[in-house]
């Protein structure tokens, strides 16, 4: 079967890891992607792991993308982008605000050449806002939207920050979906538009405790607002391997499905723990309890079946390996081989979804070196011969790097 977008012509300018997984989202989807990479490369072809001159990060979120390596701030580049757009259905960037004005690639320029275009922006704070010429990253928008605060309040005020780049991959989830809203409003209208998503409203928006951070009236004392997943307890098993349970142990209902599972129902009549209040109060005891029970247990298998039996679920503390040579990741392919472009393979996450037309959709290709397909694409769009193509790489426009093994 076609893939759902089978056909749809992607140019992607971005960079690191917000818009070049959007891109990824979108190739894996089916659009033929062309990366445009600059002549000094994408920061993270530089990231190790590497072998062969292809770094696991870049191939992470670049693999199925057709790569062109241009020098934009030759005017011979920018025409050959703008020959590239009358062919393209989306262009996606994450520069700074003003960037692609000052390269003369923004909305307004490309937009004229192709009304249909979707023009999808991801950068920290938004164009036209007094923070828009701000540097940001991951870290810093996890500071600025009150990620680090709040995991730091969790831990006792040690404030850190996270090793996973929240912002930059919510962001990219985020401007995957707006790419797909303005390509359906231009299926019904024929328009094209620019779409914008910032890192920092991202992070607000994603964050389920938002709306609980802002609340400012009184709420009744004692209660576990917004469920609290950060009091959910590691728990050490009989193997020393270590377990999560989803559930809150003060929260009424679920209190009492942790008694029933750990066999200590008399807790249940404890005055101790008579509602919400006081559980809470008194939950170290609880959590102590919790933590004895799991110690006589002998594994992670054997304890879920317990607590499964009380509406309870169970997420054994894996690494990342782990999980990946589990048997669940070998039944559904979560985790795929892809081309080392040597005589080896480099281990990526496959895309996640999965169409009842068995749509094909996931990762196809191999990463490709910067410029690899200068010749192919331009050729192909563009009717570039190749004795024109010699000439722009002689004259610096179009470059490449395609080591020998």
């Amino acid at each position: 079967m076609a893939a759902p977008l089978d056909g749809i012509v992607v140019l992607d300018f971005s960079r690191v890891l917000a818009g070049p997984h959007c891109g990824r989202a979108l190739a894996d989807l089916g659009a033929r992607v062309i990366k445009i990479e600059p002549p000094a490369g994408d920061l993270t072809r530089f990231c190790y792991p590497r072998r062969n001159s292809i770094s696991s990060y870049f191939a992470q979120q670049n693999t199925g993308k057709d790569n062109i390596s241009l020098d934009l701030s030759k005017p011979e580049a920018t025409d050959i982008i703008l020959g590239l757009v009358e062919h393209a259905d989306v262009v996606i960037e994450n520069f700074r605000p003003g960037v692609m004005k000052r390269l003369g690639l923004d909305y307004e320029r490309l937009a004229a050449i192709r009304p249909e275009l979707v023009y999808a922006s991801s950068n920290g704070y938004g164009t036209g806002t007094s923070w828009e010429k701000r540097r940001a990253y991951a870290p810093v928008i996890g500071a600025e939207t009150g990620l680090i605060k709040s995991q730091g309040d969790a831990r006792d005020g040690q404030y850190f920050n996270d090793r996973h780049s929240h912002a930059d991959v919510y962001t990219a989830l985020e401007l995957t979906v707006a790419v797909l809203a303005a390509l359906n409003h231009r299926h019904t209208t024929g328009r094209g538009q620019q779409v914008e998503v910032t890192m920092a409203q991202t992070m607000l928006y994603v964050n389920e405790h938002t709306h609980d951070a802002l609340w400012d009236e009184p709420v009744p004392e004692g209660v576990i607002r917004s469920f609290q997943p950060g009091d959910y307890q590691v728990l050490e098993l009989g193997d020393g391997s270590s377990v999560i349970v989803s559930g809150h142990p003060a929260e009424g209902g679920t209190f009492e499905f942790f008694m029933r599972a750990i066999g200590r129902e008399d807790a249940i009549d404890d005055p101790r723990f008579a509602d919400i209040a006081s559980r809470r109060k008194n939950l170290p005891d609880i959590n102590q309890m919790l933590a004895d029970h799991a110690k006589t247990v002998p594994d992670a298998v054997a304890y879920e079946e317990i607590l499964s039996q009380h509406n309870l679920a169970v997420g054994q503390l894996r690494t990342v390996r782990e999980f990946a040579e589990s048997e669940w990741c070998a039944e559904t392919g979560a985790i795929v081989e892809v081309s080392d472009r040597g005589d080896g393979v480099v281990k990526i996450p496959q895309a996640p979804w999965r169409f009842s037309d068995g749509a094909d959709v996931g990762i196809h290709g191999t990463p490709r070196y910067r410029g690899e397909d200068n010749e192919t694409v331009l050729s192909e769009l563009l009717g570039l011969d190749s004795a024109t193509l010699h000439q722009l790489e002689g004259n610096g426009v179009l470059s490449s790097h395609v080591p020998r093994r």
